[in-house]
């Protein structure tokens, strides 16, 4: 058995393919028309409930039980462009974890929440270039000393 994708409830495919073809940079690599597959390996369907043969009412918004992760380079980038979305509901602004990692959440338009964290490989080679050595590279960000040596 093989784990193909994830799939995500929508009301308007159309709004939901805009969003994340805009603000994600999500390509769309298969549009059946209600249900559209992206390049990042999760797809959209409108008319959930209809396809599942389940009632209505039973698809919930704003679940807040899962979460799509992407990870950004540039993550002080990726904050002005959501600026340029001021419709844009937050889960929370950006903040920094234990492990040095700036994150911040947002909700699509259906209400599923979105996780966009800076690159971990970007924060390993930030705190080497500034002289931490591996070994405190590594306890700093809490990865494996092989991780932050494949960043070098």
């Amino acid at each position: 058995m093989k784990f193909q994708l994830a799939l995500l409830a929508v009301k308007d495919v159309e709004i939901s393919k805009k969003f994340y073809g805009e603000l994600f940079d999500q390509t769309v690599s298969l549009d059946l028309g209600k249900n559209v597959t992206f390049s990042g390996g999760f797809a959209i369907q409108e008319d959930f409930a209809w396809l599942t043969d389940i009632s209505e009412n039973s698809v919930i918004t704003k679940s807040n039980n899962m979460e799509l992760y992407f990870e950004v380079d540039d993550f002080d980038a990726f904050l002005k462009k959501l600026e340029a979305y001021p419709d844009i509901n937050y889960v929370h602004k950006a903040k920094m974890h234990d492990w040095k990692q700036r994150v911040v959440r947002i909700y699509d338009p259906d209400f599923h929440m979105i996780e966009i964290g800076e690159s971990m490989a970007i924060i390993a080679k930030r705190y080497l270039s500034e002289g931490y050595s591996i070994e405190e590279t590594a306890s700093l960000i809490q990865h494996p000393i092989e991780f932050v040596k494949s960043c070098e």
